[in-house]
């Protein structure tokens, strides 16, 4: 292990803001957490249906304010994907190359799951499975791959958003929220948000790497400005408190992005912009660094496969030992959440034979150099002011 350390340690170059790959931990680490906690899978009836804590617990929805994490990670992706272009035209690498690099490292590790999971369907009902509970565990699996699609999107486009103001499209999204759910106006407009919602954060980040933030006076901004506007909006607009998508819920702030979402967003990324300077002195540690780092170079692994690991110990439990608590049970209690938790290490552990069996298809073609090479550091006078 010590080895292990100290071989990222001397791969590491001295120029790259660890802090960074902190967040884009932090974040991929909330998304499997926030999972595996508000997804439950209920065995009834000899089929698994799916079922959300947040339905029955309402009182727990601030856990969906811990674990919520999307706006960071598009913060970190728009601050590395616009400091990654500006590096790469000023190599001379064209847009078309930088792009090619880019979706390869994004969508390499995603092929072989259709594959896996169209053979893990097809034996589910040839073996007699209940084409809803297929269709139940198939969902989990390919439900959280849309922001994939998004961050594809916005990558592509950053020679173009990356000096757009924040503001234009958060007036988006006001815009679209009005119209469509203060005025009662179509509900497709929604979907405008999937774009202009997730932009927000990103345009952030990309003003980051240029050297226009302010780290502390921006963050103190964008914490107590998104919190304020976050609780009016819940308290005074009818917004949901949760800040996922609950079943049976009216409106969900996520299935398409609501203003409150990305106001709850902008807070998150006052805050880490906040832990920027704490987290380099943590980051220096190395052992702390060689772990964020081997998490940072399985992160579309990690994402990718999460569900699956869940689906896998639920799946072999219900087989091998019939319903247990926290696995199979109505989650609407206490008892559950406390039974959930000790299943999370076995998950994790279900994840790791994940991680070795696909991992490969991640790091092949370059993809380990993601966190090793030098990447573009934050500006000095950021770097003053974290």
């Amino acid at each position: 292990m010590r080895d292990l350390v100290r071989r990222i340690e001397s791969a590491t170059p001295p120029g790259r803001d660890r802090a960074v790959d902190a967040l884009r931990a932090a974040a991929i680490v909330g998304v499997v957490g926030g999972h595996w906690l508000v997804t439950a899978l209920v065995a009834d009836s000899g089929t698994v249906r799916g079922a959300s804590p947040l339905r029955y617990m309402p009182e727990f929805t601030p856990v969906s304010w811990v674990f919520q994490t999307l706006a960071v990670f598009f913060l970190v992706g728009g601050q590395v994907g616009a400091g990654g272009y500006a590096s790469a035209r000023a190599r001379g690498d064209s847009y078309g190359r930088w792009l090619r690099t880019r979706m390869g490292r994004l969508f390499r590790p995603v092929a072989v799951v259709p594959a896996v999971w169209a053979v893990a369907a097809g034996v589910m009902l040839v073996s007699g499975v209940d084409r809803g509970t297929v269709r139940a565990l198939g969902k989990l699996v390919w439900s959280p791959l849309w922001f994939l699609l998004v961050f594809a999107a916005l990558t592509a486009a950053t020679p173009l958003v990356a000096r757009l103001h924040p503001l234009w499209p958060l007036a988006v999204v006001l815009h679209v929220d009005l119209f469509r759910l203060g005025l009662d106006g179509p509900s497709a407009l929604g979907w405008i948000n999937v774009a202009a919602g997730w932009l927000v954060p990103y345009c952030l980040g990309a003003a980051r790497a240029r050297g226009a933030l302010d780290s502390r006076r921006t963050g103190w901004a964008l914490l107590i400005g998104g919190a304020g506007a976050t609780a009016g909006l819940v308290l005074f607009a009818g917004y949901p408190a949760s800040m996922v998508g609950v079943p049976g819920s009216g409106l969900s702030n996520l299935d398409p992005p609501t203003l409150a979402v990305v106001t709850f967003g902008l807070a998150q990324c006052g805050g880490a912009l906040l832990l920027l300077g704490p987290l380099r002195r943590v980051m220096a540690r190395p052992g702390v660094w060689a772990v964020t780092a081997l998490v940072n170079l399985s992160a579309m692994t990690i994402f990718l496969w999460h569900q699956t690991a869940m689906i896998v110990v639920t799946s072999t439990a219900l087989l091998v030992a019939g319903p247990l608590p926290g696995l199979h049970d109505l989650p609407e209690g206490p008892a559950w959440i406390l039974a959930r938790l000790a299943w999370l290490p076995v998950f994790a552990l279900a994840l790791l034979v994940c991680r070795a069996a696909f991992g490969t298809y991640e790091t092949r073609g370059g993809g380990r150099s993601t966190v090793v090479r030098k990447a573009s550091p934050a500006p000095v006078t950021e770097s003053r002011h974290a």
